[in-house]
């Protein structure tokens, strides 16, 4: 009997299991969408991946207006875009719940929206309808003071109306993310939330005491509501919106200040591997394209402290070797740093074959110039732009030098034909520092990244690189300007 027992438990048992099993939620996503209107065309399921937006599905609509949406593997949270034929879309939030039907037509999309299944895309939708109708109130407001505007009394009470409307908004989302908080929409709500700035501090007379003090506070508390460990924030325009904000907007311009920035959000994105990934890629690209003078100065900070330390887990040894070597270009010409020494052949040189004559061999050195500026040019007579600048940087540097200005210029030419770059010089009279380095012993294409031509370099009396990659009116701008600084 006691055996029979122990076989009719396993029997229920079995039973439990294979009916829990039965009735498992499905895995998955399954997302039912109707927009009435739509017939027998294309949709498309994006999402959003920083600032740039991918397509993950594609489905045609039925006759009924009816698309779905399916896949075998869960869709990763995030916003998520329902794309229409025209281009157009509305967007959807991705989180738990991959089961749900929404339904609305082509003449609003957000407004006649209803959601049927998912709590956090009725919350996602009730709170975009709310801006919106918040949003024509502030406009309707802001004609209103535009006519207004010399009616103080008028102006002052609209102005109150304004920032009880931005009350009501605020109100709004706080509740949202009270009664729901363990929700998606409520961390975009909170990712969303920017400092409340308190008053300047003030002395007993009432001054500020320190006029900064406001921008300060923001930038510091900037990121506090940003969770940099949730990696559905990267399937949102939300994270990347806020590091290009502390980056670019809250950061002064300047290379060190700039690395300091770029540093704080790094080390927050430690908090998962994947915002990390994210953000390390993205900072490093942005720096290393980007066209605004001494920015390449943070790329290479970003390689040698993330990639080349073996931080960067995705950066294979491919990827390393050639991201060192951007760096071993850069790195010889950051801004600041002395501009390495060239010591190379005046016009005197002959050729004949591929040999210099020894006889012909005269030198001169880059340091061995004296004077408050050089510009160091590297140019081509064969080059269709060195044909137009060079003339152009001449001129320049003979009004330079009339107007009694220090200045002196060392112009490499890298054309392998002698005679042809000894041609140039002398139809366009450049009495200017010329000199060439047909074997490229001094291997200045390494140390100055020399890709294409002309290459301005403007050095200061002591050599280092104040300023890179100038065409000549910059290069004109830049000491004209410098001049009147030190003045």
């Amino acid at each position: 009997m006691p055996q029979l027992q122990h076989i009719l438990r396993i029997i229920v048992l079995s039973l439990l299991l294979s009916f829990s099993y039965a009735h498992a939620a499905p895995s998955g996503y399954e997302i039912k969408v109707k927009i009435e209107g739509l017939h027998n065309q294309e949709c498309y399921l994006g999402n959003h991946y920083g600032d740039k937006q991918y397509v993950k599905d594609t489905v045609t609509v039925d006759n009924n207006g009816w698309m779905t949406f399916s896949g075998k593997e869960p869709l990763e949270g995030g916003i998520y875009l329902i794309i229409l034929p025209n281009k157009t879309y509305f967007e959807m939030l991705i989180n738990d719940e991959q089961r749900f039907t929404l339904e609305t037509d082509t003449l609003d999309y957000v407004g006649h929206l209803k959601v049927t299944g998912s709590l956090e895309n009725q919350l996602f939708n009730d709170h975009q309808k709310f801006l919106m109708v918040k949003g024509l109130e502030n406009q309707a407001l802001k004609a209103r003071m535009e006519a207004n505007k010399n009616n103080q009394d008028s102006a002052a009470a609209i102005r109150a109306a304004m920032t009880a409307i931005d009350r009501e908004v605020k109100d709004y989302r706080i509740k949202l993310m009270e009664d729901n908080p363990q929700t998606f929409m409520a961390k975009i709500i909170k990712t969303m939330q920017e400092p409340e700035v308190p008053e300047a501090p003030k002395d007993d007379k009432g001054n500020v005491l320190d006029s900064n003090f406001q921008f300060r506070y923001y930038k510091t508390h900037f990121l506090d509501n940003v969770d940099f460990g949730d990696e559905r924030l990267l399937r949102s325009p939300l994270l990347y919106n806020k590091v290009k904000t502390y980056t670019q907007q809250l950061t002064v311009p300047m290379p060190d200040s700039i690395i300091a920035s770029v540093d704080t959000i790094i080390y927050r994105s430690r908090a998962d591997k994947e915002v990390f990934k994210y953000n390390v890629a993205t900072l490093a690209n942005y720096y290393e394209t980007s066209n605004i003078m001494g920015y390449d100065k943070v790329f290479v900070h970003i390689a040698e402290k993330y990639y080349l330390s073996d931080e960067a887990y995705w950066a294979d040894s491919s990827l390393k070797a050639k991201i060192q070597e951007r760096v071993n270009k850069i790195k010889p010409n950051i801004l600041g740093t002395p501009a390495y020494d060239l010591v190379m052949l005046d016009t005197n040189v002959q050729i004949k074959g591929n040999t210099i004559v020894p006889e012909s061999m005269r030198y001169k050195r880059l340091y061995d110039i004296k004077a408050r500026y050089t510009v160091l040019v590297f140019w081509d007579p064969t080059c269709s732009h060195c044909k137009v600048e060079v003339p152009e940087l001449h001129h320049i540097y003979d009004s330079l030098k009339t107007k009694g200005v220090s200045i002196e210029v060392f112009a490499v030419g890298i054309e392998s034909d002698p005679e042809l770059w000894k041609k140039f010089i002398r139809d366009n009279k450049l009495n200017w520092i010329n000199v060439t380095d047909p074997a490229n012993q001094t291997r200045f294409r390494d140390f100055y990244d020399i890709y294409s031509t002309p290459v301005i370099f403007l050095l200061d009396e002591e050599k280092r690189i104040i300023a890179k990659r100038l065409d000549p009116k910059k290069a004109l701008d830049f000491i004209a300007r410098d001049l009147k600084e030190k003045k």
